[in-house]
């Protein structure tokens, strides 16, 4: 049973349960239902005005529809109004992840510090660390960081940035290994019922096979896992299975109400490149950097790299903020090779698409649709008393399509 159906079924059992409403939320944003998530959320509110998840969780819903600013406020509510101190943790980690998409890791770096000084250990803060660490130069930290994170939880998609870390720096072998843990946790964490087929969608298209990939996420898709970010991931991964014009219709998707996301933004300028869209592609590789010039290890060299080959200015768009050193140089962006997808893969012409569940209309197999302004897919922080305040000026608490 999806996490959507269970906490339908357990909303619809137990209505005036409060605690429902974070893993429903939760479970919206991840299929990509923002209004159903914004009504959750709204309930949640009503249920628990007072409560400092509340403030967590309109700070995840403010940092996916790209009001940084109001994130930010909300988070700060949260661990202003913390009941506990997992809650004050949780609030200051999310902090550090607002700061690292801003492209400020020495911010993002104090925020993680003081998430561990509260509670030691957090994994979430001690791969924020490895992250922001890795972007100030501090590489020998950043192993530490990575390695403690996977010690304390090893989710695979912290050992997939640890590996992108190692083979942006030429250590292919400790990547393998890393790249291998990825699969082996995503298969432990598949046993335990959780969907990990977005991140191992991502994993393909990048390591491991993008025909395998591009089936992967076309079947999520197909299955009504419609979020930005799965809009992101399968059009990446048919741009690398050599589909560059379909893969723009996903990208465009994914980038034009959603969140400013440095990574969602470089996958559309390195397709509109492939497309000789070069006015277009200069635009999202600089929008990428602005957005964030540390974004990835592996892929922001490329992005520079990219950029300057379409005539950018690199001084501009690369520069590092919060007084990071300046990025290394990386050789240019290797072409991407038409790889053939497999018999059945969605980048086959001559062959079908992949099976959609039963009830699935021709309409549910287009080219992807207009997605809504979209909220991040992380549930709330674990709930407690607290005194979060009221939204910010100008904000109802309404999940309205467009900003109030």
């Amino acid at each position: 049973m999806t996490a959507k159906k269970w906490g339908e079924l357990a909303k619809k059992k137990h209505p005036s349960a409060w605690a429902v409403y974070p893993p429903l939320i939760d479970a919206y944003n991840g299929i990509g239902d923002y209004e159903a998530a914004g009504r959750a959320l709204d309930k949640l509110a009503a249920a628990r005005p007072k409560a400092a998840s509340v403030s967590g969780a309109y700070a995840h819903v403010y940092e996916g529809r790209g009001w940084r600013e109001d994130a930010a406020a909300k988070a700060s509510d949260a661990v202003d109004h913390a009941a506990s101190p997992a809650q004050k943790a949780a609030g200051l980690a999310q902090l550090g992840a607002l700061a690292w998409e801003r492209g400020e890791p020495k911010e993002a770096l104090g925020q993680y510090d003081a998430a561990l000084k509260v509670t030691p250990g957090l994994a979430a803060a001690q791969a924020g660390r490895g992250r922001a660490l890795a972007a100030l130069g501090r590489t020998d930290d950043a192993y530490q960081a990575y390695q403690a994170a996977l010690a304390k939880q090893p989710r695979p998609e912290t050992a997939l940035e640890f590996g992108e870390l190692y083979e942006s720096l030429g250590l292919t072998g400790d990547a393998q290994t890393q790249y291998a843990r990825v699969r082996s946790e995503a298969a432990k964490a598949s046993s335990d019922g959780v969907d990990e087929n977005l991140l191992l969608g991502r994993y393909e298209a990048d390591h491991g096979g993008a025909g395998a990939a591009v089936a992967r996420l076309t079947a999520e898709w197909t299955s009504g896992r419609r979020s930005v970010e799965a809009a992101d991931a399968l059009g990446w991964a048919l741009y690398k299975s050599g589909d560059a014009a379909r893969a723009l219709t996903y990208a465009t998707t994914a980038t034009s109400d959603g969140p400013r996301n440095a990574l969602y933004s470089y996958h559309r300028g390195e397709i509109e490149r492939k497309l000789g869209m070069k006015a277009e592609a200069r635009r999202h590789l600089d929008e990428a950097l602005r957005t964030n010039p540390y974004f990835s290890p592996l892929l922001a060299p490329r992005a520079r790299a990219a950029l300057q080959a379409l005539g950018g200015t690199i001084g501009a768009a690369g520069a590092p903020k919060s007084g990071g050193p300046a990025a290394p140089a990386a050789p240019s962006a290797p072409a991407v090779p038409a790889a053939p997808a497999p018999a059945g893969s969605a980048v086959d012409p001559a062959a079908p698409a992949p099976a959609a569940p039963a009830g699935t209309t021709p309409a549910d197999i287009a080219p992807a649709p207009a997605v809504p302004n979209a909220a991040a897919p992380n549930a709330a922080p674990a709930d407690g008393a607290s005194g979060a305040g009221a939204l910010p000026p100008g904000h109802v608490p309404t999940f309205s399509p467009h900003r109030p």
